[in-house]
């Protein structure tokens, strides 16, 4: 046999067993996904709230991840589990923010966006300002630590710190919104709606602020009260051309939807739906803005607008898919989050660090809920929030 067979043998065999292995990687996701809605299923069906879906999915992935680090110790081995972050961002973390936008409860949302006595609306006070608030508050105290020795970063410029505190300040309530959303607890419907916006809007909020502070970083640009103000003027305008961007992608799906014969063809117009969604998304994110926000309001968009030019069976047919679709990405995500923590290649733990920012965190939520919650009080008429209402709110969106 000539060397040149040889070498074809041997990428034939190579090509056969990448398949086989490819092959049992997709097997085993698919029944780790099936564990994932077994147990969401069964916290469900017997109402044990202590544990969300998603510490289920993670608990999961943590299983299979000390078994992965047994069975497979080599770090090559190891590669099928490294996070993909252009998987999760154009695959799994789309279907998560349309859904949300889509079959959020848009009466009792936007009801909070009406302004009262010229105060700034509830949701957006708590989502764009706390949020802001707290990436402040958590980043400078951070630039501190390090300015005292206590952490090892930068401490020559507190663009480090910020964008930390950019990335920390993104919240997620799933645990929260699962108690408060279900009716036999008959708690406060505006409660729910304010920690459901302030979780939505917070998300595409950290990411821009974060994307915002990477730049100046990478720009090498001192940080003056000068550059925070720049900072803050396009922070502004990438929020107001993705909203606007997504307003205007909902507008079009629905006057195309309302304007054509395509109701007859239901199969056509769940594929539109996609693909007017994902153009809001890929549109936002080439024009450099915030491909999160755009989705987000693309959804509320097609919702109120779209839903009633669709057909009956696309109507039911649309909302069941958007939502499947979101429950496996969100299992897909926290289930590789469980595997990342046991199977993960992390470098030096800086335990002082950990504990600091668990207080940086606490802090940062005091400073945003209970001065923001006396602005908002000031705009109610005959109606405020309690304290009992300000300390619920304070430990919903913990970081």
């Amino acid at each position: 046999m000539t060397n040149m067979e040889l070498l074809g043998a041997y990428e034939k065999a190579a090509g056969e067993g990448l398949h086989e292995f490819g092959a049992l990687n997709t097997l085993l996701f698919v029944v780790i996904l099936g564990m994932c809605i077994v147990c969401a299923y069964l916290i469900k069906e017997y109402r044990f709230y202590y544990l969300p879906e998603s510490g289920a999915a993670m608990l999961v992935g943590m299983i299979v991840g000390v078994c992965a680090r047994l069975f497979y110790p080599s770090r090559k081995e190891m590669e099928f589990l490294r996070f993909n972050k252009i998987l999760f961002y154009f695959l799994l973390l789309p279907p998560i923010i349309f859904e949300a936008g889509y079959s959020v409860h848009r009466k009792r949302f936007f009801d909070n966006f009406k302004y009262e006595y010229t105060r700034g609306s509830t949701i957006l006070l708590y989502a764009v300002l706390g949020t802001v608030v707290s990436t402040f508050v958590i980043g400078y105290m951070t630039y501190y630590a390090g300015k005292l020795g206590w952490i090892d970063i930068d401490s020559s410029s507190p663009l480090e710190a910020l964008l930390f505190g950019a990335l920390i300040s993104s919240v997620d309530p799933v645990a929260t919104l699962s108690i408060l959303g279900n009716p036999k607890l008959n708690l406060d419907p505006l409660l729910y709606s304010l920690v459901f916006g302030e979780s939505v809007l917070n998300d595409a909020v950290a990411i821009v602020l974060f994307n915002t502070f990477l730049k100046f970083e990478e720009s090498q640009s001192e940080f003056t009260s000068g550059a925070a103000a720049s900072l803050m003027i396009e922070f502004t305008l990438i929020s107001l051309g993705s909203v606007a961007c997504g307003i205007f992608t909902g507008l079009a799906c629905a006057f195309m939807c309302k304007n054509s014969n395509i109701k007859g063809y239901p199969a056509y117009e769940i594929t539109l739906l996609f693909l007017y969604a994902y153009g809001s998304y890929a549109l936002a994110e080439v024009m450099k803005l915030s491909g999160i926000m755009s989705l987000f309001f693309c959804g509320i968009i097609m919702a109120h607008y779209n839903s009633y030019n669709l057909s009956k069976p696309s109507q039911v047919t649309a909302e069941h898919i958007f939502k499947s679709f979101a429950l496996v990405s969100e299992f897909f995500v926290f289930l590789y989050m469980g595997m990342g923590v046991c199977a993960g290649q992390f470098g030096r733990w800086d335990i002082t660090f950990v504990f600091l920012a668990i207080i940086f965190c606490l802090v940062s939520r005091l400073f945003n809920t209970f001065p923001l919650s006396w602005i908002a009080n000031q705009g109610y008429a005959g109606s405020s929030f309690a304290l009992g209402s300000v300390i619920k709110l304070t430990y919903s969106m913990l970081h």
